[in-house]
């Protein structure tokens, strides 16, 4: 009995000894922490981690940003490369618009027992004779009535300067001249920029021919083998992203096509609808007017704006304040028509921009190139709009990547096919 007590009470020593070591050492450990905390010594990195202290908003917004900086920079890179070869990218991108209106064009030949090369002979021609027909014919209309509209724009302009002597504003004639004076002498300072610009006139027309023949040659590669050329393009990027690519670009394909089509109703029904209104009003230039309101159409919102003032000029000029005022009116039903109608049942459905966007992507597509940037403004941002949708729907996950099968147009072949190439035979 008294042996059993004595293990039990040797056991509860060693037991206490135990759970009484720990505690020493981390009374010792503690004790030794905050005389060192005292002291100003930095505790080691195993004993506290820096990021811990950052609040997770602030990791997050570090983490969007320099992620979205990237994204900015390559888009910059991009936009860069493209300004600097705007020579031919602005011809690569005309020839994909013709190129999205004359394939349905080419397909519904060649689906009606048309030979292929006779159905892009047909394609071709017909675009240049409906191009070259409406240049043709406005510039003709212009040419014969230019000496009439400068000699009506004299009598014009010298009436507006007796209102201006005789009207409500008071205005003398020696403050008439020294504002002409002023004109003057300043066309006279800047006459370096236009003879620069006149020297560089004909660099510049060399670049528009070029463009222009790129452009042909473009459209009729695009004609031949433009899926051909899409396989090529697809088979640039990994394997497990070629599905996404080629479905991306289908769809994108099939909204430029929808845009063209309906771009070209719309132009013809605001020149349609401004043309007559000049004709009915007895405005001289009608058909020229109506060709320019059809040609300016393509630009969004700028071109309209620039074609509706023209008409309105020139119905001042041979009509008369009253007349360019109900012009004034015309234009703007018109224009009212195709931004509340025509703009939102069939360019929304077709394109699927918001109007705000619309407004966005022409001001900075004006700003970064001007003219052409206007013009490819809505396209492009429609394509890509449908492309990203498509790529973040993960609908072609299910799909097989695309095969890219042999090349089978000659324009391909740049190496003979024989077997007996290469032997000596």
């Amino acid at each position: 009995m008294t042996e059993r007590a004595g293990r039990a009470r040797s056991r509860f020593t060693k037991r206490r000894r135990r759970s009484a070591a720990p505690e020493a050492a981390g009374g010792t450990t503690g004790a030794a922490g905050i005389a060192a905390s005292e002291a100003g010594v930095v505790e080691p990195a195993e004993h506290r981690d820096a990021t811990d202290s950052i609040p997770f908003g602030m990791r997050l917004a570090a983490a969007w940003s320099w992620r979205l900086l990237l994204v900015g920079g390559v888009l910059a890179v991009v936009v860069f490369l493209i300004i600097q070869l705007r020579l031919i990218v602005i011809p690569i991108l005309v020839a994909v618009l013709l190129g999205a209106l004359l394939v349905p064009f080419s397909q519904f030949l060649q689906r009606h027992r048309w030979p292929k090369w006779l159905s892009v002979t047909v394609a071709m021609v017909s675009a240049l004779v409906v191009v070259g027909g409406l240049l043709t014919l406005g510039i003709t209309f212009i040419a014969r009535g230019s000496d009439d509209l400068a000699a009506q724009s004299l009598v014009a302009w010298d009436d507006f300067r007796a209102w201006l002597l005789e009207g409500p504003f008071h205005i003398t004639e020696a403050q008439l001249n020294a504002w002409v004076d002023q004109l003057y002498s300043s066309l006279q300072e800047d006459s370096s920029v236009l003879v620069s610009g006149a020297l560089s006139l004909g660099s510049t027309v060399g670049h528009f021919f070029a463009g222009m023949l790129l452009a042909l040659f473009a459209t009729l590669f695009i004609l031949i083998d433009g899926s051909g050329i899409w396989r090529w393009v697809v088979t640039i990027f990994p394997r497990r992203a070629r599905a996404a690519v080629d479905g991306a670009g289908r769809a994108g394909w099939s909204t430029l096509q929808n845009f063209v089509k309906v771009q070209i109703l719309v132009a013809t029904i605001d020149a349609v609808g401004i043309g007559l209104g000049a004709f009915l009003l007895g405005v001289p230039l009608a058909v020229p007017i109506a060709i320019l309101v059809f040609l300016g159409s393509f630009i969004p919102i700028v071109g309209a704006v620039v074609t509706g003032a023209l008409a309105v000029f020139v119905a001042l000029i041979y009509n008369g304040p009253v007349i360019a005022l109900i012009m004034l009116g015309v234009v703007l039903l018109v224009q009212q028509v195709e931004g509340h109608v025509l703009q939102p049942l069939i360019m929304g459905t077709a394109v699927k921009v918001h109007p705000l966007g619309v407004v966005v992507a022409v001001a900075t597509g004006s700003l970064l190139a001007g003219i052409p940037g206007a013009l490819f403004a809505v396209p492009v941002a429609a394509v890509v709009n449908v492309m990203v949708l498509y790529v973040s729907g993960g609908s072609w996950k299910s799909d097989a990547p695309p095969s890219a099968g042999p090349a089978r147009a000659p324009l391909w072949r740049t190496v003979p096919q024989k077997p007996s190439f290469g032997r000596g035979e």
